[in-house]
């Protein structure tokens, strides 16, 4: 006699998930993705829709030691078959050359699977990965901002996206450093589930909701902090505070810092590497681009807003630093905002 569920239709299929682990593998490049898709499934289940099938992998499956030296229990790659996969997710690791000695069963692997699966992406140096399997020539990619050479270097046919969080071409996915997985993870999620999906989830998880993929892997203020320490650090905090203050001169921040205007100039070039307009500039450049890509105010507003005063001295400086307009900068990033 014939099931009831023989009558019943069966219920969608949920994308199948890979993470694909290999010794040496830095935690976070996969554990920030593996979150994202898991709550992202947890979410869609409770809306009654089909959310992600998820499994870690390896070659030969087993506890694979990582960067952390905690083991990641993984499936055998053998397990599945190749063209019932959705989604590949290829983590980093500091040393990936290194990793790339030993790695040819990985590279051949993910070569044929990445022909069947609909997604293959990676994390940080897992773009080394994935130009190793011949993925990236003749398409742009980001990986960390500190590899950018050499992945060039070893791979001259990847055309290197150095500032990106996350690169989008096609089927391939690549995003820079270590937590700029979350936020290809929620660019994933958001391409599959929509918006309303990627913003509970990234709310849940308390991230940025979420970075354009063309954002800058460094802020002004990071950098600044990077370059020179605590010496200017309370003078970088308030430009960012006060950057509606078109009288930003130099003789007002040396003041700030009780030095004379010639001192403080030279100084401040010799620690930071830049002058003191143009780390101003700068802040104001980042200013600028936040608000293009996460706020409807007018590129006038804007430019008033960021101390530029008008908008033609703001589209000089798009053009000086980015090679490109307000306004082409907004159109490319109108989705994200």
């Amino acid at each position: 006699m014939p099931n009831i569920g023989d009558f019943l239709p069966s219920a969608p299929r949920r994308p199948l998930v890979l993470f694909v682990a290999f010794p040496g593998l830095c935690m976070l490049d996969m554990a920030g993705p593996q979150t994202v898709f898991w709550c992202a499934d947890r979410v869609m289940r409770q809306r009654g829709r089909p959310g992600y099938a998820r499994h870690t992998v390896s070659v030969e499956g087993g506890a694979v030691p990582t960067l952390e030296g905690v083991p990641m229990f993984t499936e055998s790659l053998s397990a599945f078959r190749p063209e019932d996969v959705d989604t590949i997710v290829v983590p980093g690791a500091p040393h990936i050359e290194q990793v790339l000695q030993h790695a040819q069963p990985l590279v051949d692997w993910l070569r044929a699977a990445a022909g069947t699966a609909r997604r293959t992406t990676s994390v940080c140096s897992g773009a080394f990965v994935l130009a190793q399997a011949g993925l990236l020539d003749g398409k742009r990619a980001a990986t960390h901002w500190a590899l950018s050479d050499r992945l060039k270097e070893l791979h001259p046919k990847v055309e290197i996206e150095r500032q990106a969080i996350f690169v989008h071409q096609g089927g391939i996915w690549t995003s820079a450093g270590v937590t700029a997985g979350i936020d290809l993870a929620l660019a994933l999620v958001e391409a599959d589930c929509g918006r309303d999906v990627a913003l509970e989830v990234a709310r849940e998880l308390v991230v940025f909701v979420k970075r354009p993929g063309g954002h800058a892997q460094f802020s002004a203020l990071l950098d600044s902090q990077l370059r020179d320490g605590d010496k200017f650090e309370a003078l970088h905090l308030w430009i960012a505070d006060n950057l509606g203050n078109a009288s930003l001169t130099v003789d007002e921040l040396a003041r700030r810092v009780l030095m004379s205007p010639r001192n403080f100039s030279r100084v401040y070039r010799e620690t930071t590497g830049r002058t003191p307009a143009k780390a101003v500039e700068l802040f104001r450049l980042e200013a600028a681009r936040r608000l293009l890509e996460d706020s409807s105010r007018n590129i006038d507003q804007i430019a008033r807003d960021c101390g530029f005063g008008d908008e033609g001295r703001m589209r000089q400086c798009f053009q000086r630093n980015l090679s490109e307009s307000p306004s082409a900068y907004r159109e490319r990033f109108r989705s994200a905002a």
